[in-house]
């Protein structure tokens, strides 16, 4: 089976709490094509042991309010980590600041590689 949806197609995060939807890769990625701002959050040394991703915009953690000091912006967000762990308090985090349309990726970078979609080759010759 195979999953599409546009960005407009994003789940709704819960209106009773503060918690960003977790999505699978294909999800994820579709909303990444359809406009999506695809962030990023792993440290530049997971990044060089693991791969990047070549459509994602880095974004340190510690720098996490600068990079989303507009508010205003509405595009959807994705984020991802190396697992739920990393990206679920970041996707949260933007939830409180009053972005309405925040996912994040179950698995994380690893399931997004898995699922085949585009990685950039690790860069630590140690990988």
């Amino acid at each position: 089976m195979t999953e599409t949806t546009t960005a407009c197609d994003l789940p709704a995060a819960p209106q009773t709490t503060h918690s960003a939807v977790l999505v699978s890769p294909a999800i994820a990625a579709a909303a990444v094509d359809g406009g999506a701002r695809f962030i990023d959050v792993r440290s530049e040394g997971f990044r060089a042991r693991t791969g990047g991703l070549p459509q994602a915009e880095i974004v340190d953690k510690p720098a996490l309010a600068e990079a989303f000091a507009d508010r205003e912006d509405v595009r959807p967000v994705v984020v991802i980590c190396g697992s739920v762990n990393g990206s679920g308090p970041v996707a949260d985090q933007l939830v409180e600041w009053g972005f309405s349309n925040v996912v994040h990726v179950d698995g994380g970078f690893a399931a997004w590689k898995d699922a085949g979609l585009a990685t950039t080759p690790a860069t630590d010759a140690d990988a």
